[in-house]
């Protein structure tokens, strides 16, 4: 298991007034979770927040930045549903709280979407 860092040490304290947050190494930075659905992500020491179609304008509007990777040999960078908080929100829980909400918000709405409709019990001919 991969040593938490001072910067998710103190990113998890700034999420704090969020409830439980559990933070696990995953491909080089770590993925924030709250109640089993990742909502964020540290990369080279930067937090990034789950957006959707919803909450992403509000990301941008603020000076948010999306959370781009590099998927190698010559393809194009991949921009993923992550993006920075505002940056006077990075330092302080309290204005950060309402941006961490928003992208729980969002992670929840990704789990509703996902989850498979019901199946209906088949018919049996006689």
């Amino acid at each position: 298991m991969a040593r938490m860092d001072s910067y998710v040490e103190y990113t998890l304290e700034l999420l704090e007034p969020l409830g439980i947050v559990q933070a696990r190494a995953m491909f080089g930075g770590w993925g924030l979770y709250q109640g089993g659905r990742m909502f964020g992500l540290i990369a080279e020491d930067r937090l990034y927040l789950k957006t959707d179609d919803t909450t992403r304008p509000t990301f941008e509007a603020a000076g948010g930045e999306p959370f781009i990777y590099d998927s190698g040999k010559g393809r194009k960078p991949v921009t993923m549903s992550y993006w920075t908080p505002p940056p006077d929100a990075a330092d302080d829980a309290h204005a950060l709280l309402p941006w961490a909400r928003r992208a729980v918000e969002a992670a929840l709405r990704a789990a509703q979407k996902k989850k498979p409709a019901a199946k209906q019990p088949s018919r049996r001919r006689t």
